[in-house]
C-alpha cells in the first residue's frame, strides 16, 4: 500500500507546484448552492445498495435533484452533468442529438476514463445500460423525464457493479409521486434551428398504488446540412406495496431516432443515416425492515441498430453497397440483502449474474452482392458474480468500509476486486474521507470478435484508484465546499497496435493509465433569493485521451424570487483533446448559458433558454464546430 500511495503524493505535489496560481483564480470566482453533492443528511443508493447517508461512503457522490433537471430545460440530463459534476465531460456535436458510429457524439469521460471504451457505466435504478455488442452507453436514451435524481459515483464501482464500472457510473433514479392524488405535466419548446422539443408526464399515486406514464417528441434540423435528428420516447412505470414492508416495481422504457452524420466540415458525407431503437424492461420485488433491506431484480435491455455510413463524394468515394445491422441485447439478476446486525453496523451481500450480445451483419442493397447478407458476429458471453460490502461506525467520528467481488466471465475467467475506504466525521462539520478500489472491463464483444484488429484471447482491463476527500459545512449549512484529490493507475488497457507475429493490426492488452488531479466544489446560499455555486476539476494524464480537458470550471448564480427564476453560467473548459496521436488538437472555449421562468399563474409558466451566448467558436468533435448562440423558449403546464 506504501509503494502504490507514493505516487498519489508525487503527483499532487506536481499538481500543487504547478497549478497554484490556477487554482487560486479559480476559486475566487467560485461560490455555490446547498444542494452539493456534501449535503448534511442526503441519503444516496448508489455507492451501496441500500439508503445510505452519504457521509457514510469513504467515495465521492454527486447528486443533481429533480428541481436542478427540471430548471435546465433541457431534453437530455446529460448536459446538466457536464456542469454539475467536477471532472465529468460529454461530447457533443449539435444543438441536439448525440448518435451512434462515426462521428457520435455523447461520450462520458469521467477523470480520463471513457465511456465509449466501456469503461464507465450508465444504470437506471441501478440496472445497467449498455449496447450488448459494443459494451458502451447509447447516450440519447437517457432522457430528462426518466430522472427523479441523477448520481454520479465518481471512481471505480466495480464491487457492486462488475465490469464497465471501472471508472464509475451514472445512476437514474427514475421518478414517482410522493403525496396521494394525480399530477399531470406538459413541457413545450421551440428555438433556433427549427428545433422542438416535447414532453408529457402523469402521475398517479393512490393508496398502495403507484404509476407514471411519460412521452417525448423531440427534433431538430441542426445547424448544418444533413445533420437532422428526431427522437421518440416513452416510459411506463407501476408500483403497488403490497405490505409496509414489501413492494413491487416494474417499468419498460423505449426510444427511437433517427439521426445523420454530415461528415466533417473538411470532406462532407452523404447519406450518413441512423435509425436507431433502444428499450429496457424490469421488474422488481422489494422489502424493507428496521433492521434489513433488500430487492430482487430482473431486467432486459435490447436494441436494433440501422446504419448506412455514407460516401464521400469529394474523395471519389461512391454509395455504400451494404448497410450495417445489429440486435443486442443483455438481461440480467441481481440479488442483495443488507442488514444490521448491531449498532452501527450494516453488511451487504449480492448476487449478480449477466448475459449480454447480439447479432450484427451488412446486408447489401445493390452491386453483385445485392440482397445477400455478410455476418459479423453472432455472440453471448455471460457474467456470474458474488460480492460482500462490509460498512462498520466506530463511535461517532469514523467509518470503516470494505468490500469484495468475486466476478466470473464465461470467456476471460475470474476477476477479484476489492475495496476500502475511511470516514472520518470530524468537529466543525469537516468530514475526510480516504479510499482505496479496484475498477476492471471485461473485453467487449467487438474488441473480441468484430472488425480486422479482432483478439479472442484478450484479458481484463484493471485499475487502481486512490481517493482523498475533503468537505465541510459552514454558516448553518450555508456554505458548503469540498476538495478531491485522486490517482489512477491502470494497466492492460485494450489497444489496437501492429500484429507482433504477422501483419496488420490486432487488440492487445499493452495499454497503461496513469492520471491524477484536483476537483474542488463551493456552494453558497446567500439568501433566500440569491444562491451561486462554482466547480472545478485539474487532470493530469500520462496518455491524453479524447474529451478529457485539462481544466474544468464552472461557476453560476440563480436568483428566485415570487414568480421568477433566472439561474447563469459560465462554463470554461482548456486544453480538451480533439485529436491525439502524431498530430494533437486541443481546444480552449468559453460558453455563457442563461434560464429564465415567469410563473403565469398556478398552472402555467413560461420559460426561455440561451446557450453559448458569447458565440464562440469551438469543436468538441473534430471537424464538426459546435452552433454560434442559440435561444429556445416555451411553456411549462402543470395540473
Amino acid at each position: 500500500m506504501r509503494t502504490k500511495l507514493l505516487p498519489l503524493f508525487l503527483c499532487f505535489a506536481g499538481i500543487a507546484s504547478a497549478q497554484t496560481d490556477s487554482l487560486s483564480n479559480s476559486y475566487l470566482a467560485m461560490a455555490g448552492k446547498p444542494s452539493d453533492p456534501i449535503h448534511i443528511g442526503e441519503v444516496v443508493v448508489t455507492g451501496t445498495r441500500n439508503e445510505t447517508d452519504v457521509r457514510h461512503l469513504p467515495l465521492t457522490v454527486s447528486v443533481i435533484d429533480r428541481q436542478e433537471i427540471e430548471q435546465s430545460m433541457q431534453p437530455s440530463v446529460l448536459p446538466i452533468l457536464t456542469q454539475q459534476v467536477p471532472g465529468l465531460f460529454i461530447t457533443s456535436r449539435g444543438i441536439m442529438g448525440y448518435g451512434v458510429s462515426n462521428g457520435a457524439a455523447g461520450g462520458i469521460a469521467l477523470r480520463g476514463l471513457s465511456g465509449g471504451s466501456g469503461r464507465m457505466m450508465v444504470l437506471i435504478d441501478g440496472h445497467p445500460q449498455y449496447a450488448g455488442i459494443f459494451g458502451h452507453p447509447i447516450s440519447d436514451a437517457y432522457q430528462s423525464f426518466l430522472a427523479e435524481r441523477v448520481e454520479v459515483l465518481r471512481g471505480p464501482a466495480s464491487v457492486l457493479y462488475g465490469s464497465n464500472a471501472m471508472g464509475g457510473v451514472i445512476n437514474i433514479v427514475t421518478r414517482q409521486l410522493h403525496e396521494e392524488g394525480v399530477k399531470t405535466n406538459v413541457n413545450l419548446g421551440y428555438g433556433s434551428f427549427n428545433t422542438l422539443q416535447s414532453e408529457v408526464t402523469n402521475r398517479i399515486r393512490k393508496g398502495r398504488f403507484t404509476s407514471l406514464i411519460s412521452g417525448s417528441y423531440n427534433r431538430t434540423d441542426g445547424h448544418r446540412s444533413d445533420m437532422g435528428f428526431e427522437q421518440y420516447g416513452g416510459y411506463a412505470k407501476l408500483g403497488y406495496r403490497v405490505t409496509d414492508n414489501w413492494n413491487l416495481r416494474g417499468d419498460v422504457n423505449v426510444t427511437h431516432f433517427n439521426a445523420s452524420y454530415p461528415g466533417p466540415v473538411s470532406a462532407p458525407l452523404l447519406d450518413g443515416d441512423q435509425s436507431i431503437t433502444r428499450g429496457m424492461t424490469s421488474f422488481a420485488v422489494e422489502n424493507k425492515y428496521e433492521k434489513t433491506s433488500g430487492a430482487a431484480s430482473f431486467f432486459y435491455n435490447w436494441g436494433n441498430h440501422w446504419i448506412n455510413d455514407g460516401y464521400t463524394p469529394s474523395k471519389g468515394e461512391t454509395p455504400q453497397e451494404s448497410r450495417f445491422l445489429s440486435f443486442d441485447n443483455m438481461m440480467g439478476l441481481s440479488l442483495y440483502q443488507s442488514t444490521q446486525f448491531f449498532p452501527g453496523n450494516r453488511i451487504t451481500v449480492g448476487f449478480d449474474w449477466f448475459r449480454y450480445g447480439g447479432h450484427a451483419w451488412n446486408k447489401f442493397v445493390s452491386g453483385e452482392k445485392a440482397g445477400t447478407t455478410s455476418d459479423l458476429v453472432d455472440k453471448h458471453e455471460d457474467e456470474l458474480a458474488g460480492y460482500v460490502d462490509f460498512r462498520q461506525d466506530l463511535g461517532s467520528w469514523l467509518t470503516l468500509d470494505a468490500g469484495v467481488r468475486v466476478d466470473h466471465h464465461s470467456r476471460v475467467g475470474t476477476e477479484w476486486i476489492p475495496q476500502a475506504g475511511l470516514s472520518f466525521h470530524l468537529p466543525r462539520t469537516i468530514e475526510l474521507k480516504a479510499s482505496a478500489s479496484k475498477g476492471f472491463r471485461y473485453p467487449i464483444l467487438r474488441e473480441m470478435y468484430m472488425f480486422p484488429p479482432q483478439n479472442p484471447d484478450l484479458k481484463p482491463e484493471s485499475m487502481w484508484s486512490y481517493e482523498l476527500a475533503w468537505a465541510q459545512h459552514l454558516l448553518d449549512n450555508s456554505l458548503t465546499y469540498g476538495i478531491n484529490l485522486f490517482y489512477i493507475d491502470g494497466k492492460n488497457l485494450i489497444v489496437t497496435l501492429p500484429n507482433p507475429n504477422g501483419t496488420g493490426m490486432l487488440n492487445q492488452n499493452t495499454g497503461k493509465i496513469e492520471n491524477c488531479g484536483v476537483e474542488g466544489e463551493i456552494a453558497y446560499r446567500i439568501d433566500p433569493h440569491w444562491s451561486v455555486e462554482a466547480n472545478y476539476s485539474y487532470l493530469h494524464m500520462e496518455n491524453p485521451v479524447v474529451g478529457a480537458p485539462e481544466h474544468k470550471l464552472y461557476a453560476g448564480a440563480q436568483y428566485t424570487h415570487k414568480r421568477w427564476t433566472v439561474s447563469t453560467g459560465v462554463q470554461y473548459i482548456d486544453n480538451l483533446y480533439t485529436t491525439v496521436g502524431d498530430n494533437p488538437q486541443t481546444e480552449e472555449f468559453v460558453l455563457w448559458n442563461l434560464n429564465a421562468s415567469f410563473r403565469v399563474n398556478r398552472w402555467l409558466d413560461v420559460w426561455a433558454r440561451g446557450e453559448n451566448l458569447l458565440a464562440q467558436r469551438y469543436e468538441i468533435n473534430a471537424g464538426y464546430p459546435m452552433p454560434r448562440a442559440t435561444v429556445m423558449a416555451g411553456v411549462n403546464l402543470n395540473f
